[in-house]
């Protein structure tokens, strides 16, 4: 059983580490050619909340997804709140899906990431290209969208990795067995 000074401070740690992870993922993400190939490029916000969802709850995941929506809404420089209300839905679900029906296992994560990747772009595509009626807007689904979704993964499994680490080693011991 752990004091509560010690408790304190194994929690301010670990989300100290996670506001970090959030840094160095904007920081990767808004970067220009940095893991680019043609007009695609990895997410790496999106993983990086669902991951700190899936390891803490979903009230701190939805939390964590609105902090990260609203990161990226800034460093986009879109209308600010949008990406923040999806994430933070995103976040909590995956957060429940995890805690009730799937194992918290790399495979099944970096699906999930692939999978909400996909509809987060899918519905940034229909609202801001299909619907205004822009042409090419197929074509950018097909060679932006699609790709951009699937080049997710590797960092989602690094991601998922680094947040398991973080969120073991600063587990709190409350005594029950």
């Amino acid at each position: 059983m752990e004091s509560r000074r010690k408790r304190s401070r194994s929690q301010r740690l670990k989300w100290g580490c996670y506001i970090l992870l959030l840094v160095v993922c904007t920081v990767l993400q808004t970067m220009p050619g940095l893991f680019q190939f043609g007009a695609a490029k990895p997410l790496w916000l999106l993983p990086l909340c669902l991951a700190v969802s899936a390891a803490e709850g979903e009230f701190a995941g939805a939390i964590f997804g609105a902090v990260c929506g609203l990161m990226w809404d800034y460093t986009a420089g879109r209308t600010v709140g949008m990406l923040a209300l999806e994430l933070m839905i995103l976040c909590f679900g995956v957060s429940v899906v995890v805690q009730l029906y799937l194992k918290d296992t790399p495979s099944n994560f970096v699906l999930l990431a692939v999978t909400c990747a996909l509809l987060v772009l899918s519905a940034d595509w229909l609202f801001f290209y299909y619907m205004p009626g822009y042409a090419g807007a197929v074509e950018r689904f097909l060679w932006v969208v699609l790709p951009s979704a699937l080049m997710t993964a590797p960092g989602s499994w690094l991601l998922h990795r680094a947040v398991q680490r973080i969120s073991t080693e600063f587990k709190i011991d409350n005594g029950v067995v």
